[in-house]
């Protein structure tokens, strides 16, 4: 990409910055669990009457022990499963949802694969293009747009997937550990990348991780899970606002309140 081209990319951001749009409804509920319980054919009852609500403008992770059903929740909030009991509410016809694999198509390119979702929709190609190009512009990939997913990090392969899914302009975003077989400096990395991204799309975010530093960072709530059947037994808010520099990570009350996170989370494993 040309250097004009590279500057025009960091100007819609920075101006996305300066004026993210208003979050619509921000006290209505975006996505509302009620009561909700899943037991599979076989016996295995994954959670129990789980109860919690997010909004527009948040990020919810939802931490526990392996096993709890936190990716069946997110199974559940996307309708790729049914509850067997209780009632969920979300407008699924403005989700974006983020697996721990990227999912890409190997015979496409980045920009083919950050298309498919709007060429299946059966968007007209100028406003296909338009919306791809500033999806990969949001997660830093411009350069990359003619390179297959074979010759990308595993982190480049994650923003290509996340940029799919913004490019059919999310309400909701569920994410299922993205950024889980990432190595830590690659997956602290895109931590801030999602957040700038957050901040100029005002999305709500449903997050599954395994890491309590993540969700701290990430999230206006953390959410913990019990061991199988998964009830949530804690609903901790994070105080620090929006948005975070690198290193809050490092400060006193960051390292108190993951303590206080991974020490509900150890009795919720014992």
């Amino acid at each position: 990409m040309t250097n004009a081209g590279t500057a025009a990319s960091a100007q819609i951001r920075a101006d996305a910055l300066q004026r993210p749009p208003p979050i619509r409804n921000r006290d209505l509920p975006l996505l509302s669990f009620r009561a909700v319980s899943k037991k599979f054919t076989d016996g295995t009852e994954a959670i129990a009457d789980v109860s919690f609500e997010t909004h527009a403008g948040t990020i919810v992770s939802i931490v526990g022990p392996s096993g709890c059903g936190k990716s069946t929740l997110l199974r559940i909030a996307s309708g790729l499963s049914a509850a067997s009991a209780g009632e969920v509410s979300l407008d699924r016809t403005s989700v974006g949802y983020v697996f721990q694999d990227a999912t890409l198509l190997p015979w496409r390119t980045v920009r083919r694969n950050v298309e498919l979702f709007a060429e299946l929709r059966g968007v007209q190609k100028a406003e296909r293009q338009r919306l791809c190009r500033e999806a990969i512009a949001l997660v830093g990939l411009e350069g990359f747009e003619n390179h297959y997913p074979n010759a990308l990090s595993g982190g480049m392969r994650m923003r290509a997937s996340i940029a799919r899914s913004l490019t059919m302009k999310p309400r909701a975003f569920l994410f299922d550990e993205p950024f889980g077989a990432l190595d830590e400096i690659s997956r602290q990395r895109l931590n801030e990348e999602l957040l700038r991204v957050f901040l100029v799309e005002r999305f709500g975010g449903l997050l599954v991780t395994h890491s309590v530093y993540e969700a701290v960072y990430l999230s206006s709530r953390v959410l913990v899970m019990s061991a199988r059947p998964g009830r949530i037994i804690a609903d901790i808010p994070v105080p620090f606002p929006y948005p975070r520099a690198p290193g809050l990570r490092f400060e006193a009350a960051f390292a108190a309140l993951a303590g206080t996170v991974s020490e509900i989370l150890q009795k919720a494993s014992e």
